[in-house]
């Protein structure tokens, strides 16, 4: 059995909603990215919206978030996510705190590293040996200023082992950039200039994907998979913050098995 058709058994029936990484990390680490389906939030927020902040009823995010919980080993260690490189411990983290960090880092089995997303980019990150996981939220700051990077360190991996999966995000023919975003990447790597496309005067589009893969490759990760979603031309699966601002947000979840 296949790591994915290992998944796919653990959710069963939500596997067919939800996405399950097609990657090949040790068979004892667990992961998934939910969707829009499977909540009770309405309109914008519809229906299964994660985000305690985005202006839904607390009260349905709360129901949302317990139907996530009957897949997860432990309750997540949500995060206050602020776009920059903090990383959580989350083997550290006591019950009920928020670590303000935009990644979560485990070793121990059964603690779950989470992150909420509405175009910026999950990066799924598990060491070859199996005994680490981590998620970083991936958006164009936080993956200019190495959030991605500063993950793999608190992992103390050698990143030639590291298995890496890039998860749903806006993709290139959606993503409207100023120049102020390509130089912010270009000031630290050449080659990111590839993933720009001049678009009308002073606008760009920009690749988050080949970014990624840019900067993961940059810091010796090459078993890289995914980045085959658009979250904002895909209305009916993904919520998008930039096509529609009332927006809900998507859950990346890792954790260790015993």
């Amino acid at each position: 059995m296949s790591w994915s058709e290992g998944m796919r058994g653990h959710l069963g029936s939500r596997a067919d909603d939800w996405i399950v990484p097609e990657w090949d990390p040790p068979g004892r680490v667990r992961a998934f990215v939910t969707t829009r389906a499977g909540g009770v939030s309405e309109g914008e927020y519809g229906s299964l919206n994660l985000g305690r902040l985005s202006g839904d009823a607390p009260e349905r995010v709360e129901r949302n978030r317990a139907v996530v919980r009957e897949y997860l080993p432990a309750d997540p260690c949500w995060l206050e996510q602020v776009h920059g490189t903090g990383v959580a411990r989350i083997d550290e983290v006591g019950p009920g705190e928020v670590p303000v960090a935009d990644a979560g880092v485990a070793r121990r089995a059964g603690a779950v590293c989470a992150v909420l997303t509405a175009d910026c980019m999950p990066v799924f990150l598990a060491d070859a040996a199996g005994s680490c996981v981590a998620v970083a939220h991936a958006g164009w700051r936080g993956l200019a200023a190495g959030v991605v990077e500063k993950a793999l360190a608190t992992m103390a991996a050698d990143p030639r082992e590291v298995h890496a999966w890039l998860g749903p995000a806006i993709g290139p023919r959606a993503f409207e950039v100023g120049p102020e975003v390509r130089d912010a990447f270009l000031r630290s790597d050449p080659k990111a200039a590839a993933a720009f496309r001049e678009h009308r005067p002073g606008k760009f589009m920009a690749d988050l994907y080949a970014l990624a893969r840019v900067r993961l490759a940059r810091a010796g990760v090459t078993r890289v998979h995914g980045a085959s979603y658009c979250t904002y031309h895909e209305p009916a699966r993904f919520f998008s913050y930039r096509r529609a601002r009332a927006s809900g947000r998507m859950g990346a979840f890792i954790w260790l098995e015993d």
